[in-house]
């Protein structure tokens, strides 16, 4: 058994160049391999020595899962020094408190997160900026203080129904729950190698113990490929697993539960057909559902699911369809695992089998107690170590073993109901029913006081009216026993119920806000008021304006002041509460609140309005055509070999003495500049000519690497034979496509919303080490200089590229004597811009304005 976590640097430094963490934020994918992990971890241990970080000291990490996270981390260990995980998406009041808790020497960070906290005392050190803030001398050396029993980190947790508590983990702690693994795991390394590298698509924060043993622990024993991302809708999360190739989804159930209900969305037959393969083996199981199978990927097996219970239904779902399904329990407590399914021999409806190295033994009430080399010592209390009475860890939680020796989780003890006839109800098991009910979007039964004790209620999130909700419970009850019906319920006022960072449902709150005083006995058939809609709070948190009279029939421009760029915004924060992707189409054509709701699939009116108003028309449609639309193409065979060579031969041999000809531009550049990276490029829009002459004046190094986004309607027209551009369109158009594809590495970027393909599309560019040209004006000027539209920022805002700026003058001057304007146009190529990870997406595009017009010599509009 290795004696300390830093024995792990060693698997590091021997994969080398291969990749260990690819990080998905906003559009973009960034990579970084073993060794440079190792690095960035030498470089940190340096930096505290330099910063006289001692063993003991505290350091704090909050941000988003990275490379950079993960070299701070083990950069700590080395030293002896305790980190202190914070979750990103946690408010920052918890993080201010622990930060006086714990006392650090250094917090790191992403810098939008750093911002937000008041610290005096203690320095911090942004993620973004470790290349030019760290020392370039490394110290790989380990601390002679770190041993098994050196504290490693401090993991602070409020659970769902306790106090935060600082659960001090130590070398001994987390290597004892690992050796098991790694033990059992030495049999299978050698068909590992067929299928090698396995990439583990990673949904949870580094802050938690579930996503430390998958992300930190687990995959330098495999040399597995990490893929972290936070985006949980499920379209998304399939189309990840698909193009990267992903192997194992580690997530929390909540996250298998989004999946399963954007399948059956897509499937309406899906249900019927599980039903009859239940008793199918798995070979016949994975060809009857190879559709789906094909759809995740054929290198995608499994899920491993932690950090909350798993219904049995919902196991029965993804087993039935062919995928493994790998579930273990343990609590921060415990440093990871106490228990686990083998991935080849799961025990279904269970949590597994007892891993060696524990002691577990069931209290009378059946609450699971656990000791061993696996267990905390000490919590982190009053800005110091205290050590734990009892080496034994009463859990809170319930369960029962079967013959097998697996164990099969109930729920947890302070969460078990006691109704008044003295009979026990698990919240888990009516919850299973209940979810299963039509328009049912999240459940949580939780006690209702009543006289003489508690009974079960029930809080929805529904999508319908309240009148089917209560038709809901009524199917629910008779599926349940006597003493499990819910005679009390009540509609939740978001979009979803709140959860921890693992998916948790936050019981007290619920419990709180359900037994409020003045509750009524019996659920009152009633909508939110107004105040309490999320969608209506949704808008105004982006537009910080409320309509004089609120309902359904107030409009989202008009009232609410809800542009093409906040609907995006507001796209993106529905698609986060609710956890499916939303069609850009429809919500384009939402023009009032009511559409939106209808939309979102929720039926109830906000408000009651007095006044009768003739409701507004529908939306334009977005096209005038009266042909059937295609789906805009975002083609990456023009990223290919041979398409570039050609390509490059026909800007260089064709093209640009085309330019020259006809045009003799004068190319002006601002020093050269030493930024290496992929750029956003973009240029004002004079005319159909814009694009040569941009390409004409571009050094080599970005003219042959360069992607060019066009007007979505002119492709989609010449694709389906139609324009008026074009000589016979019907037999030239597809031609023109195929060759201005081809040519000048073009993709659609629509005029209006719905351009969230496109921006991903201009992601995948640059991480494939194109630059990216675009018009932000979105529409010829013929010379004046016209706002940009505000997606230009969002982009910005989303890839985090630096921006440069190339401006087309001249286009009014008089022709001279050999071609047309010849030598009158100039291309006036400025200095990359870099923008604040922090800046918004109207500032950046205002200060892209400016730099615009500054290049032209035009005032700015």
């Amino acid at each position: 058994m290795r004696s300390t976590l830093t024995t792990l640097l060693d698997e590091y430094r021997k994969r080398g160049n291969e990749t260990a963490v690819v990080s998905h934020r906003g559009v973009r994918r960034y990579k970084a391999s073993y060794a440079e992990i190792v690095t960035l971890s030498d470089r940190f241990s340096a930096e505290l020595l330099r910063r006289e970080i001692r063993p003991g000291d505290r350091v704090i990490l909050w941000g988003e899962n990275s490379a950079e996270w993960i070299g701070a981390f083990y950069g700590c260990m080395q030293r002896g020094v305790l980190a202190v995980p914070l979750d990103a998406a946690g408010p920052t009041d918890f993080a201010q408190r622990i930060l006086h808790e714990t006392n650090p020497r250094l917090i790191a960070g992403d810098h939008e997160l750093l911002r937000r906290l008041h610290a005096p005392n203690a320095p911090a050190l942004a993620f973004a900026d470790f290349p030019s803030a760290l020392p370039a001398a490394q110290s790989s050396n380990i601390d002679s203080s770190v041993g098994p029993d050196t504290p490693v980190q401090i993991l602070f947790t409020s659970g769902t129904t306790a106090e935060p508590k600082g659960i001090v983990h130590t070398h001994r702690n987390i290597v004892s729950s690992l050796a098991p693994i790694e033990r059992e795991m030495q049999k299978y390394l050698r068909y590992e190698r067929i299928v090698h590298p396995l990439r583990f698509l990673h949904t949870l924060p580094l802050s938690h113990v579930f996503g430390q043993f998958m992300g930190l622990w687990i995959p330098p024993l495999l040399g597995a490929e990490v893929h972290f991302d936070t985006r949980l809708q499920a379209s998304h999360l399939i189309q990840t697993i698909h193009d990267e190739r992903i192997s194992l989804l580690v997530a929390v159930p909540r996250v298998l539960d989004i999946l399963r209900s954007h399948l059956l969305d897509c499937n309406p037959e899906l249900l019927t057909r599980l039903q009859t393969a239940q008793n199918s083996s798995v070979w016949q199981r994975w060809w009857r559902f190879r559709r789906i199978h094909s759809l995740l990927g054929y290198k995608f097996w499994a899920f491993v699911c932690g950090g909350a219970s798993l219904p049995p239904d919902l196991e029965s779902f993804w087993t039935t369809l062919g995928f493994a399904l790998i579930q273990g329990y343990g609590m921060t407590e415990s440093s990871a695992l106490i228990t686990l399914n083998h991935p080849f021999r799961p025990g279904r409806g269970t949590i597994g089998k007892v891993l060696p190295g524990r002691e577990v033994r069931l209290s009378e009430e059946g609450e699971i107690l656990v000791r061993g080399d696996i267990i905390s010592s000490a919590t982190w209390q009053q800005g110091a170590l205290r050590p734990n009475d009892s080496p034994w860890l009463a859990t809170g939680d319930l369960a029962k073993e079967d013959a097998s020796g697996n164990m099969q989780f109930l729920g947890r003890r302070n969460q078990l109901i006691v109704t008044p006839s003295g009979m026990n109800v698990h919240p888990e098991d009516v919850e299973s029913v209940l979810a299963q009910q039509p328009g049912v979007a999240a459940c949580a039964v939780v006690p209702h006081a009543v006289p003489n004790g508690s009974e079960p209620a029930a809080v929805l999130v529904f999508r319908g009216s309240p009148q089917e909700a209560q038709q809901a419970i009524l199917a629910a009850n008779a599926a349940l026993a006597g003493h499990q019906r819910i005679r009390y319920f009540k509609l939740w006022p978001e979009l979803d119920l709140p959860r921890t960072a693992t998916g948790k449902i936050q019981r007290r709150t619920l419990v709180a806000w359900l037994n409020q005083p003045n509750q009524p006995n019996q659920p009152k058939a009633q909508s939110p008021s107004a105040n309490e809609d999320p969608v209506t709070r949704a808008i105004v948190s982006i537009t910080a304006r409320t309509p004089a009279e609120l309902s359904d029939y107030s409009r989202l421009e008009e009232d609410f002041g809800l542009d093409s760029l906040g609907r995006v915004e507001l796209q993106e924060k529905l698609e986060s509460q609710l956890g499916h992707t939303l069609e850009d189409a429809a919500l384009q054509q939402a023009v009032t609140l009511g559409d939106l709701r209808k939309v979102l699939g929720l039926q109830y009116v906000s408000a009651v309005d007095t006044n009768i108003r003739t409701p507004p028309a529908q939306a334009p449609a977005l096209s005038k055509s009266t042909h059937p639309a295609l789906p805009d193409l975002y083609p990456r065979w023009p990223w290919t070999l041979p398409a570039r060579l050609l390509r490059n031969a026909f800007l260089q041999c064709v093209l640009r003495p085309l330019v020259w000809i006809f045009a003799a531009p004068r190319v002006q550049r601002a020093p050269a500049s030493s930024h290496s990276k992929p750029l956003l490029i973009i240029a004002n829009h004079v005319n159909n000519y814009d694009a040569a002459l941009v390409l004409y004046g571009l050094p080599g190094k970005h003219r042959r690497r360069i992607s060019i986004a066009m007007a979505a309607d002119i492709l989609s027209n010449w694709r389906q034979r139609r324009g008026d551009d074009l000589w016979m369109p019907s037999l030239t158009g597809p031609l023109v496509y195929w060759l201005v594809t081809l040519l000048f590495n073009v993709f659609p970027l629509p005029r209006g919303a719905g351009f969230r393909h496109s921006f991903e599309h201009a992601g995948r560019a640059l991480d494939s080490g194109f630059d990216v040209l675009l018009f932000p004006e979105g529409h010829q000027t013929g010379g004046h200089l016209a706002p940009f539209r505000p997606g230009i920022g969002l982009l910005v805002q989303q890839t985090q590229a630096a921006v440069l700026p190339v401006a087309l003058a001249g286009y009014s001057a008089p022709s001279s004597a050999r071609g047309f304007h010849s030598g009158s146009i100039q291309v006036r190529i400025g200095q990359p811009l870099h923008f604040d990870p922090a800046a918004s997406a109207e500032s950046i595009t205002e200060q892209l304005h400016a730099a615009m017009a500054s290049l032209l010599g035009e005032s700015r509009v």
